[in-house]
């Protein structure tokens, strides 16, 4: 008698189990409770653009929203750097985005593009505004520069510059990761080296300058050297 009870017991959690997984998959898949019925946007990218990347359409059950994929379309969008996308239960997508800014003005025919850190152009102007710095690529087309590592030190080392410095560069080289230098409004030349210690390099920077000389080298800050033109110490 007990093992029949024990049988019924198992049996009938077994159904309970069953029953309750079947409910929760008809919530989630087949009910209208949860599906989509708002798309949340944050950032300063317009919401109709994210939405049309998005491709969310309202009443899909929220469970089987991609949340990676959603993402990877939105950041399909020049202006986006990166997006986050999460499910809001019971029924809302929220989805973040990282507008790109534009650091560096690079020469173009008929005027600069206007590229971020990470090569991306953001768009064209007649002249450099303010508040950006030139970028001298040796005539490279701002095509070759997307997702250069050269091109993303150069932003690291401009964003790290203090306020006194960024005002006197005029524009920025960048040959490689390591080899940045500044062009200072008075036709100076500071090679900076690569991103880090800028506290460090502008601090002897400062004290070298009222030298007048027309070369810096302050890429060891431990051992910053001036002279007349690249290679002339003093």
């Amino acid at each position: 008698m007990a093992g029949w009870r024990d049988r019924w017991k198992a049996a009938f959690f077994g159904i309970a189990v069953v029953a309750l997984a079947g409910g929760v998959a008809w919530a989630l898949l087949g009910s209208s409770f949860f599906v989509v019925r708002s798309v949340r946007v944050t950032g300063g990218i317009p919401r109709g653009r994210v939405l049309a990347a998005a491709g969310i359409r309202p009443g899909t059950p929220l469970i089987r929203i991609d949340t990676a994929e959603v993402a990877r379309r939105v950041e399909r969008i020049t202006q986006v750097q990166v997006a986050r996308v999460t499910r809001s239960w019971p029924d809302a997508v929220v989805i973040w985005t990282r507008r790109r800014t534009a650091v560096f003005a690079v020469p173009a025919p008929g005027g600069y593009d206007l590229m971020d850190p990470f090569g991306v152009v953001l768009g064209t102007a007649a002249r450099p505004p303010a508040g950006l710095v030139v970028l001298r690529t040796a005539g490279l087309p701002a095509a070759r520069l997307r997702g250069s590592k050269a091109v993303y030190a150069a932003g690291l080392v401009v964003r790290e510059l203090p306020g006194w410095l960024r005002a006197k560069v005029s524009a920025v080289r960048a040959p490689g990761a390591a080899r940045v230098s500044l062009l200072l409004r008075g036709g100076a030349t500071v090679v900076w080296g690569g991103p880090g210690q800028g506290a460090e390099k502008a601090r002897e920077l400062a004290i070298l300058l009222p030298a007048g000389a027309r070369y810096y080298d302050v890429s060891d800050p431990a051992a910053a050297v001036t002279g007349a033109a690249a290679g002339a110490s003093g």
